[in-house]
């Protein structure tokens, strides 16, 4: 991952928050390791004309973890965590990935994400899920999606 100064900082919190209006994510990490934490929009992205998500966290330097937190439009959420992988990730096809949205449109299953999380996984050695308002996720162990 491309380095950002004045957008990261490195966090070792046992919990750590991402919320956006009524979405929020949050991250348990028990062992408080220390984790990268990219705020990319409105920083490490900061026109108006190119899609990116809202922040980008690495908790080891083999995985990273884009966030998306999101009203409803997920197939928008799906184009700025896209665009944002093409512009910051080191390694678009190999390099593991987790990339969560976090909506308040519900349901968040369907053939639709079916086919999303097949795409992620070819495309970019990506896991992709689309969760509801609020959600953890254990940075122990990021990419098996245990609660």
């Amino acid at each position: 991952m491309k380095s950002f100064p004045e957008c990261e900082e490195y966090v070792s919190d046992t919990k750590i928050v991402l919320q956006e209006n009524k979405s929020k994510i949050t991250f348990k990490n028990s062992n408080q390791e220390q984790i990268r934490k990219i705020k990319v929009d409105g920083c490490a992205i900061n026109d108006n004309k190119t899609l990116r998500c809202d922040y980008v966290l690495i908790p080891q330097e083999d995985i990273e973890i884009y966030v998306e937190l999101k009203g409803s439009d997920i197939s928008h959420a799906v184009k700025q965590i896209q665009s944002t992988i093409a512009l910051l990730s080191d390694d678009v096809k190999n390099k593991k990935k987790l990339c969560v949205v976090v909506s308040t449109r519900v349901p968040t299953t369907g053939t639709n994400i079916q086919q999303l999380q097949i795409q992620f996984k070819q495309k970019f050695n990506a896991s992709f899920i689309v969760k509801n308002i609020q959600y953890e996720c254990n940075l122990e162990d990021p990419l098996k999606l245990r609660s």
